[in-house]
């Protein structure tokens, strides 16, 4: 009996561990609920959204007002929403936050709207 419990237990060890390690390594908190508006937002609304967060981030890491970054969170906003592909928007949609591919755009606009990249 002690044979063939040792094996399934060290087999739910390592399973138990690896949930943890990609768990521990996702950009997406566990207990994330992406907001149900975002499914029937507009394309101007979503915008909207993207030039917010832009501001709030922004406005941490450069240690100055949001509306001091208004214009180039339009820029920031605007770029990367028409840089965006349908299926990067639907998964933006689905999940609330970007993609790789639409993250690897954002990051382009940022830079070309002379912003200041987050820590990733």
């Amino acid at each position: 009996m002690r044979a063939v419990l040792r094996p399934v237990l060290a087999a739910l060890a390592i399973a138990a561990s690896t949930h943890a390690a990609f768990a521990a390594a996702s950009n997406m908190p566990t207990q994330y609920q992406p907001d149900p508006a975002l499914k029937t937002a507009s394309m101007g609304e979503l915008q909207a959204r993207v030039r917010q967060a832009c501001a709030v981030t922004q406005a941490k890491l450069q240690n100055v007002s949001e509306a001091s970054l208004s214009r180039k969170c339009d820029c920031y906003a605007g770029r990367t929403m028409r840089a965006m592909s349908a299926e990067e928007v639907q998964a933006y949609r689905d999940t609330g936050v970007f993609n790789e591919t639409a993250r690897a755009k954002a990051i382009g606009a940022i830079d070309s709207c002379k912003l200041q990249r987050p820590s990733l």
